[in-house]
């Protein structure tokens, strides 16, 4: 019985700190579509960016890994601003399947420049983390998983306290909430636009190293774009506190049919995110916590 607590525990407290780093990605998704009414497709490289990025702080600079994160989320910061202003910008006003065409080209421009410049071969963060487990009572966790819990929750704490109390936080909900509103206020939409692609890329940055970390680099990481959009969808595309609830959701339910389930049904882990997804949109349309929209012709 108690191995039994343990096995469940063990899956529980995995899919605790798996869903943390969903929910941080999946703040990405939430940002852009609350700013911008777009969902941008090109998440998944900006995952692999920031492990890129992280890996060559690490183990080519031989930096220590707590300087080479904050150096990683800086970098990341400033691609975000590089990508709003230099190929967002211009479509400010189109109507928004544009541009999520155009975040959808991103996503190949990003993974080419990633090709040409580290390749397509496996690579990992070596030594960062001890391999040995640090076991509480019946739970043994990682230490890669732990630091990872750590850092994401500091960061979606830091994060909502920057929304609601920030000066830049609050401009980017107003400009959320009514664009032409915040325009009138006097807010630069553009700023806006380019601070909330700068947070996007930092949380997809943090996402990326230490998921890297647990599952090694390569184009693969990509496909965690995919996995984190029900994420988003599920906790509503607009809510940034379902995103993390949904991070949360979907990371456990990963746990524990992987664990479970995955040696009568091989793979069915990675199909759970999007069945999920489906039930709670056949009841809710708009998420757990989405804003129901109404239009009156």
């Amino acid at each position: 019985m108690s191995s039994g607590l343990g096995f469940f525990l063990n899956l529980l407290v995995n899919g605790i700190v798996v869903g943390a780093l969903y929910a941080l990605v999946a703040l990405g998704f939430v940002l852009i579509y609350k700013a911008s009414g777009v969902i941008n497709l090109a998440q998944g490289e900006l995952v692999l960016l920031g492990a890129y990025i992280g890996l060559t702080f690490t183990t080519q600079l031989n930096l220590p890994f707590a300087l080479a994160l904050l150096l990683t989320i800086a970098v990341s910061a400033l691609v975000g601003v590089a990508i709003e202003r230099a190929v967002l910008r211009p479509f400010i006003g189109e109507p928004p399947i544009s541009i999520i065409m155009v975040t959808m080209g991103l996503s190949f421009l990003i993974k080419a420049v990633i090709h040409g410049i580290w390749g397509t071969d496996m690579r990992s963060f070596q030594g960062l983390f001890r391999s040995e487990p640090i076991v509480i009572g019946p739970v043994a966790i990682s230490e890669v998983f732990l630091w990872g819990l750590v850092a994401a929750l500091i960061l979606l704490v830091l994060l909502n306290a920057f929304f609601k109390y920030s000066l830049l936080g609050i401009a980017m909900r107003a400009t959320a909430d009514d664009e032409q509103a915040a325009l009138s206020m006097g807010i630069s939409v553009k700023r806006v636009l380019a601070a909330t692609w700068a947070v996007a890329a930092m949380v997809a940055a943090v996402g990326g190293i230490f998921l890297g970390n647990i599952a090694g680099v390569n184009p693969l990481l990509t496909s965690y774009g995919l996995k984190v959009l029900p994420v988003a969808i599920l906790g509503g595309l607009d809510s940034i506190p379902g995103a993390i609830l949904g991070g949360f959701l979907i990371g456990i339910l990963e746990a524990l049919t992987g664990g479970y389930l995955d040696q009568y049904l091989t793979g069915i882990k990675e199909v759970v995110p999007f069945v999920v997804m489906i039930v709670i949109l056949l009841i809710r349309p708009y998420g757990l916590f989405g804003k129901e929209i109404i239009e009156r012709v």
